[in-house]
């Protein structure tokens, strides 16, 4: 998208109706954001576009035609600022996304683009309030919106029912969320094909934990073992590292110490491959304790 044009755009049609910058931004963003905008050294979040479309009196697709990009993209750029606020625990800032884009008609007059901000607003009701019943009756509406039948479950609803899992997981009530992990590995298995590669990584990783919760240990390195030949077959290295860690942490919790130090041996190679600091000293503290 031409930032620019749209930035021009913005400011002929606060200028038409008499706004100051400061009265464009008000109850929006701040005053040096809406200047930014203007000048297209940043482009807006898709929500808030949306309130400064509404502020101005005009379609929100408005902005993504004039810079030549179809009206799917905003749906699109909405649902890569969620991935985003998901990823980075932003869960603040998710909230805000949801808020905003709920009076959008693109969202509420669609059930799929509705299940997306449903689906996020199950994750923000649980990180911010830590009601898990509220935050599972949400998630549980979402999944409504697309699976009325007993159809084979898409992605983005083995993707919800995961969240569940995970929130029980949190909570503690490791049989609760085995028992929704299970039903999701039953979905993930139905499907002819899986475009997603990680989410199938993801439910086997979060099973392996739960089950050495339970102190299932040899269960949890056999999950680990099959999500680490299911990232070999799918030349993935999503989670690589960390279920090697976690056959290491099974067997350290088994007090099988060559076999810990083995794996987190190999765990601490992915990392280092990775760049991803944040375990490479952890691990490398934990090797030179079993060697002491």
């Amino acid at each position: 998208m031409d930032f620019s044009v749209v930035g021009q755009k913005i400011k002929e049609l606060r200028k038409n109706i008499g706004l100051s910058q400061e009265e464009l931004a008000e109850g929006i963003c701040t005053q040096a954001q809406i200047s930014k905008i203007e000048k297209g050294d940043v482009f807006p979040y898709a929500s808030t576009l949306f309130l400064i479309s509404r502020k101005l009196g005009v379609d929100v697709n408005y902005f993504f035609d004039i810079g030549m990009t179809p009206r799917l993209d905003y749906v699109q750029e909405v649902s890569k600022q969620l991935q985003i606020a998901r990823r980075s625990m932003n869960y603040k800032e998710m909230k805000e996304i949801v808020t905003a884009e709920e009076e959008n008609p693109l969202f509420f007059n669609n059930n799929r683009n509705l299940q997306l901000l449903q689906w996020h607003k199950g994750i923000y009701q649980y990180e911010l309030n830590k009601n898990v019943g509220k935050a599972e009756e949400i998630l549980r509406e979402a999944i409504s919106l697309s699976h009325t039948t007993d159809k084979i479950w898409t992605e983005r609803e083995i993707e919800i029912l995961l969240t569940i899992g995970v929130m029980y997981s949190e909570e503690g009530d490791w049989k609760k969320a085995l028992e929704i992990y299970q039903e999701v590995k039953t979905h993930i298995l139905a499907l002819p094909n899986l475009h997603d590669f990680t989410l199938r990584t993801r439910l086997y990783y979060n099973i392996a934990r739960v089950l050495t919760r339970l102190k299932n240990f040899e269960e949890s390195i056999q999950y680990c073992n099959e999500a680490i030949d299911w990232c070999v077959l799918k030349d993935n290295m999503y989670l690589l590292g960390e279920l090697h860690y976690h056959i290491g942490y099974n067997y350290e919790l088994q007090g099988i110490i060559n076999e810990a130090q083995k794996y987190m041996q190999k765990a601490l190679i992915v990392f280092e491959l990775q760049g991803d600091d944040k375990f490479i000293q952890f691990i490398r503290r934990k090797i030179e304790n079993f060697t002491q």
